[in-house]
């Protein structure tokens, strides 16, 4: 069974930084393209960044030089350091496959407030 478990999120002030962590247990986890996700009240799930199988990074053009994404294939871990961060940063952060193909895990709540 597939398990997705996000940490790492919490509360911080505009222009600060977070690093959030998943663990992924019961895949082969190096076989997959992985991303990273948000979810702010009353919006829509949407994505963040990815990294491929072999490293290949994408990020969504708001997050574009402020968040990398990082993956750990031995350890079975995906991160995601944030940096300058924003009040409308302020969501659940998730991670999973790129196409979604996993059940979501419980997120990690960052916000962002001063």
């Amino acid at each position: 069974q597939v398990q997705l478990v996000e940490s790492g999120g919490g509360l911080v002030q505009p222009g600060g930084s977070l690093r959030l962590s998943c663990s992924v247990s019961g895949i082969i986890f190096s076989r997959y393209t992985m991303a990273w996700f948000r979810q702010a009240p009353g919006k829509q799930r949407d994505l963040v960044a990815s990294i491929s199988t072999v490293g290949f990074t994408n990020y969504a053009e708001p997050v574009k030089g402020r968040f990398t994404i990082s993956r750990n294939n031995a350890e079975n871990t995906l991160s995601l350091e944030m940096s300058g961060l924003k009040v409308e940063e302020t969501a659940v952060y998730y991670c999973n496959s790129l196409s979604r193909q996993f059940r979501w895990g419980q997120g990690t709540q960052v916000t962002v407030s001063s």
